[in-house]
Parts: structure tokens; C-alpha cells; sequence
């Protein structure tokens, strides 16, 4: 009797490390930056948010809307302009905080908007076109990446200020 007692007490406790595990990893949202890394497709915008030292600001407790370029977005860039980028911090934190609205805005949200300020202090456009959102002609391809301190939107290319 006993070793069947200890047997369950064992499976409970491993099941409900499993479990605690489980809703740890799926059910608590990571924040912005480490939802990023998690994706995999945002490596160049991780490393220019780090070299921009923003990092800390995007993990944050926001709430943050990011518009975030992926890496094919980031290889449409000129390699000069790019490079020219990441070795100047301000010019670089300018274009970066130019991708990010301050509060959360869900996509149906966005639609409904003709412009939003962004961090950086400028305004992005907001047009809807045969049902697709476009930032300042930039097409958001994903919506609605949900992160503990706001939302990311993907987009297909990056926007620069005006």
C-alpha cells in the first residue's frame, strides 16, 4: 500500500509540475521584445533594438502597438543605409520608435484610423485598400501577435520618418 501511495504522491507532484510548466510556458504572454525573439523572423529588428538600447523601453509596461518589420522586410533596406543605421544610436532609435504607437491598438482598431502618432513624435498614415491595411504604404501581412505589454502588427517593409 505504501508504494502505491508513494507511486500516486509522485505522479500528482510530476503531473503538477507538468502542468505549472505547461501554463508558464503557453499562459503567461511574453513581452514585446522576447515575443520578437520567440518568432524568429525579427532578428535584424532585435539587434538594431539593442543597439538603439531600447530594449529595456519595449520591455516595458506599455501598453506598446509595434508595427515591426520582418528580416526580408530589413534585407529590402540598402546594406549601406542599414549599416549606416545601426552605427548611429539616434538615427537609429528615431526610425525604430517610428514603428511603435504608444497604447494597444488590435487590428480592428486599426482599420478605423486615417493616422496614429507614433513614439517618435511623427505620424504613420492609416489606409485600407481592397481590405488590407497599409502604415505609410507599408502592408501589414499579420495582426494581432498579442505580447504582455502590447500588441505587434507585421509589416512588409520598414517605415522611415518623414
Amino acid at each position: 500500500m505504501y508504494k502505491i501511495t508513494q507511486a500516486m504522491t509522485i505522479g500528482l507532484f510530476t503531473l503538477a509540475i507538468s502542468m505549472f510548466a505547461a501554463a508558464g510556458h503557453h499562459g503567461m504572454k511574453k513581452d514585446i521584445v522576447d515575443t520578437a525573439v520567440a518568432a524568429g523572423d525579427f532578428n535584424t529588428l532585435v539587434t538594431a533594438v539593442k543597439a538603439a538600447g531600447l530594449v529595456e523601453t519595449l520591455k516595458g509596461e506599455g501598453p506598446f502597438t509595434v508595427f515591426a518589420p520582418t528580416d526580408a522586410a530589413f534585407a529590402k533596406v540598402p546594406t549601406d543605409t542599414l549599416n549606416a543605421l545601426l552605427a548611429d544610436k539616434a538615427a537609429l532609435a528615431n526610425v525604430l520608435t517610428y514603428h511603435v504607437v504608444a497604447g494597444k491598438v488590435m487590428a480592428a482598431d486599426v482599420v478605423k484610423l486615417t493616422s496614429a502618432v507614433t513614439v517618435q513624435g511623427q505620424a504613420v498614415s492609416i489606409e485600407v485598400k481592397d481590405g488590407k491595411v497599409y502604415i505609410d504604404g507599408t502592408q501589414v501581412v499579420t495582426t494581432d501577435i498579442e505580447a504582455s505589454n502590447g500588441v505587434i502588427h507585421v509589416i512588409d517593409a520598414v517605415i522611415l520618418p518623414k
